[in-house]
């Protein structure tokens, strides 16, 4: 198991040197990304890389178990956990607001709506509600969580919260994308499955990708 959280650890830190480098250099991010067809390919193939990597580092094992692939202990925990969540992520991004625009950092959510690129904007959606959440979830909470896990529930949430930060390359919004993902974390830890936390995942995106369209 240490060998493979050296290699999770590793190929965290190579993405999140990546996603800084990219935030932090002088080229704008385009404001029309959720409309780009090479947007969907370029997150498909990405996620792909990672779902291959999740693969890899859970040969050998029961993945149905590690992976938390089972109901949840209680759905209605997991919605009031889930609640809550959004409650503390709403929090701090009401006062991350006051110093910076998170969602402009990230210059993912268009900010209106255009009908002449639906088709494209529905592949991007999909990339971001569906597949992101799914892949992402099996990354953290899955691989993340099931790796540090031997060193205490707190640890592993608190640290796979910070990975996920982290790769998300993000300075004013690291704040709130580190509150999602304890949360995501303490839910999986709370649940014993993976499912909550890949529908509270869709959800939060979903409605971030609504709110920036449709406002």
């Amino acid at each position: 198991m240490k060998t493979r959280l050296v290699i999770w650890s590793v190929i965290v830190g190579f993405l999140s040197l990546i996603a800084y480098a990219a935030q932090l250099s002088e080229t704008e991010q385009p404001k029309d990304v959720a409309y780009k067809w090479s947007s969907s390919v370029a997150g498909g193939i990405e996620y792909a890389i990672a779902l291959g990597i999740v693969f890899l580092l859970t040969i050998g094992l029961n993945r149905r178990v590690f992976l938390a692939f089972r109901r949840p202990t209680s759905w209605k925990r997991a919605t009031g956990i889930a609640v809550a969540v959004i409650i503390c992520v709403f929090v701090v991004s009401g006062v991350v607001a006051q110093f910076g625009n998170p969602e402009k950092e990230q210059g993912l959510i268009p900010d209106h709506w255009d009908s002449s690129r639906a088709a494209q904007f529905v592949a991007f959606a999909l990339i971001v509600t569906v597949v992101a959440p799914i892949v992402e979830e099996l990354m953290f909470r899955g691989v993340g969580y099931g790796l540090l896990e031997q060193y205490g529930s707190t640890a592993a949430i608190l640290l796979v919260g910070l990975a996920f930060a982290l790769v998300h390359g993000l300075v004013a919004g690291f704040p709130v994308i580190f509150t999602f993902g304890v949360g995501l974390a303490f839910l999986r830890s709370r649940t014993d499955s993976i499912y909550p936390c890949i529908l509270l995942h869709a959800s939060f995106n979903a409605f971030g990708l609504a709110i920036g369209v449709f406002t």
